[in-house]
């Protein structure tokens, strides 16, 4: 476990607060049944829904600004005078809010590897911790008890803020929220890259190759080659040894599925399509580009 010293620089110290949840194999007994019932929950279509697939990117991100949001106006009408009324409204506008929120976020968790597991069972955590203040705050104004419902709502605020700034360390310098195949092309790939001849190939197998300095999945269909940027957009999972269903290519790390032929996501966890190169056949050998270059 990480530890700390006073003659660190105070960005420094923070950075590596926010970076040792992360090693705390301690989380992992707890993850592990939380993580199951997050994968039970038959969710059905809809846990496509909850990880942002219609949109191209996670749809946690997007439902936390409305508790966030309310929660700290109800903070900013406590200060006014008069304002405690409407401030009640608030919270609890914020409360029902955090409830589609706090799903899509544990959907999206339960999907993470063990180290940033950790980090998103004390972003849940710190999250709770102020889910459970706002209820008490909501439940003190209502019987009148003003100055004791704000007190409350102020320790949930900070308790949520600091569930923010470990969520934003998670999704950014622990990257478990970007796209991350469309980071992996290159400008240098060449307009046209050799991957091989074209009995190398055997129908309906992902086959890795490199073209020109970047990972592609090859597969031969009836009709001709996909290429795909090889790994998935998710979590890097290697497509390459993955499997090929109904046109199809299936990540073997978290079953995101992606349509051969446009890259387009089917089932999640992935959100963005993944990246397909053109193809074309010189003499028996197989060549791709990105499209456009």
């Amino acid at each position: 476990m990480d530890t700390f010293t006073h003659t660190e620089s105070p960005s420094r110290w923070v950075r590596r607060l926010l970076d040792a949840p992360a090693g705390w194999r301690v989380l992992d007994a707890p993850a592990r049944p939380l993580h199951d019932l997050a994968e039970a929950v038959p969710f059905g279509p809809y846990r496509d829904v909850l990880h942002g697939v219609p949109l191209g990117h996670p749809l946690h991100p997007v439902l936390v600004q409305v508790p966030v949001g309310c929660w700290l106006s109800s903070a900013l009408l406590d200060c006014v005078p008069g304002g405690r009324r409407a401030s009640a409204v608030l919270v609890a506008a914020g409360l029902a809010g955090a409830v589609p929120a706090a799903v899509a976020g544990w959907v999206d968790w339960a999907e993470l590897d063990p180290p940033r597991r950790r980090t998103g069972l004390v972003h849940a955590a710190a999250n709770s911790t102020g889910l459970v203040l706002y209820a008490a705050s909501l439940w003190s104004r209502l019987r009148g008890h003003g100055l004791r419902g704000s007190a409350l709502g102020m320790a949930g605020l900070t308790a949520v803020a600091a569930g923010a700034a470990l969520g934003g360390h998670l999704s950014y310098r622990q990257a478990a929220g970007p796209h991350r195949a469309s980071a992996t092309l290159r400008p240098t790939v060449p307009e046209w890259a050799a991957l091989g001849a074209v009995e190398e190939f055997p129908p309906g197998k992902p086959v890795r190759r490199d073209a020109g300095g970047l990972s592609v999945v090859v597969v031969r269909e009836q009709d001709g080659f996909r290429v795909l940027a090889e790994q998935c957009g998710h979590l890097s999972g290697p497509l390459a040894d993955g499997t090929v269903v109904d046109g199809c290519l299936r990540c073997p790390w978290h079953g995101s599925e992606f349509r051969l032929r446009d890259g387009e996501v089917i089932h999640g966890p992935a959100t963005a399509p993944q990246p397909v190169f053109e193809t074309r056949v010189l003499a028996d050998h197989l060549e791709a580009r990105l499209p456009g270059s």
